[in-house]
């Protein structure tokens, strides 16, 4: 099993989550959305008006829909005593560290049951589709039952991914990132919205602003398909919106300090600009950083759950994050790989795409957010 920096920071997250959800949490495929008042959006879940819960009425509803700790395996019985598995994803960081997280649970459960399942999850230090190539190829000259990957960039990884499947070996996608339509690989586990969350977060946005204002985009990497999608939902949210123009669009190659100094270069340029979307989960720690230092009042909406942004969100610099489920990713990315590794097809076993969620969170949430995902109650 592949070595991950931040893992004590998330055995947090895990040992906390069971203290406060317990079984409060229930698995969605749905994006849920909010403003900061806590009212759910028009794309909200079809659960979401049933009574709440009372084991955790201290936690509010975002909160306790963003992060689901209670898994359990399916009555699914695998062939075999012991399972190897490749995973690669997009770059070392700690939104793939909470993904791990869940692969480590659904580890245990299996050794539970007898079976041993061990894997490789590897990623480079910065995202990079000829490094994922490389890792790629080299994985399937070994004796892997699955090789599983968070796509770098659709138009370079789908064609490989395509070849591999030809010749035999069992591919499938997982976390943020699925392959070009029409890859042949068996399934993909992750987020299937991209898109929505792009356009989730920036109407909040433009509400926030009154729908007029200039306005910044931070996307991630080029060609990873989850930033480019996000980005789209952007520009065409921006687009319905005559008083409202982008500025500026910019790659920060998921680095906060990339993020940082193409922030700071932005708001010298637009020192009136009135708001940032940000594409990803380092941008907005970026993002956050530069809005601080320059005293700007620009508003900024960005995804996931990044320590320093949850403070940033508190803080009030952030106005609100869309948090994915990394956990249910990990958890479900295995149970799947071990079905794909038995021969299974999707159909009734597990779907070709399963949805993860994705939460969006205010002001009000944070505090609680941090305390569940750090242990952070100061």
């Amino acid at each position: 099993m592949g070595s991950y920096k931040g893992k004590q920071i998330f055995l947090l997250l895990l040992m906390t989550a069971v203290i406060l959800l317990g079984s409060a949490c229930s698995s969605s495929s749905s994006v849920l959305g909010g403003d900061e008042n806590g009212s759910l959006s028009a794309s909200e879940s079809t659960e979401a008006g049933s009574p709440a819960d009372p084991v955790s009425s201290e936690l509010d509803d975002p909160v306790k829909s963003a992060v689901d700790f209670d898994h359990r395996l399916d009555s699914y019985q695998p062939h075999k005593d012991h399972y190897n598995f490749y995973f690669t994803y997009k770059t070392v960081h700690a939104w793939w560290d909470a993904v791990a997280l869940g692969m480590e649970e659904a580890q245990r459960q299996y050794l539970d049951k007898g079976i041993v399942i061990t894997y490789e999850y590897m990623a480079p230090e910065a995202a990079s589709a000829v490094d994922q190539t490389r890792k790629l190829i080299a994985a399937q000259k070994k004796d892997y039952d699955v090789i599983g990957v968070d796509v770098a960039d659709e138009k370079i990884i789908t064609p490989l991914l395509n070849g591999m499947v030809n010749s035999g070996t069992k591919v499938m996608t997982f976390s943020s990132s699925d392959a070009a339509e029409g890859c042949k690989r068996l399934a993909y586990v992750g987020n299937t919205h991209n898109y929505q969350d792009g356009v989730d977060l920036t109407e909040a946005l433009c509400k926030k602003l009154d729908y007029k204002g200039k306005v910044a985009i931070l996307v991630g990497s080029v060609g990873a398909p989850c930033h480019e999608d996000r980005a789209r939902g952007a520009e065409d949210t921006i687009a319905k919106y005559s008083d409202m123009e982008i500025v500026a669009q910019k790659y920060d190659m998921d680095s906060v300090d990339k993020a940082y100094r193409l922030t700071m270069q932005i708001l010298m340029n637009y020192p009136d600009l009135d708001g940032i979307v940000c594409c990803n989960m380092s941008n907005p720690v970026g993002a956050a950083r530069a809005v601080t230092e320059v005293g700007s009042d620009a508003v900024i909406v960005g995804m996931d759950h990044d320590e320093e942004a949850l403070h940033y969100l508190d803080e009030g610099v952030i106005y609100c994050l869309g948090v994915q489920d990394c956990y249910s990713i990990g958890f479900d990315t295995i149970q799947t790989a071990v079905k794909i590794a038995d021969g299974n097809l999707p159909g009734e076993l597990f779907p070709e795409k399963t949805d993860e969620i994705t939460t969006v969170i205010y002001q009000k949430d944070a505090a609680m957010m941090l305390e569940l995902l750090y242990g952070d109650i100061a």
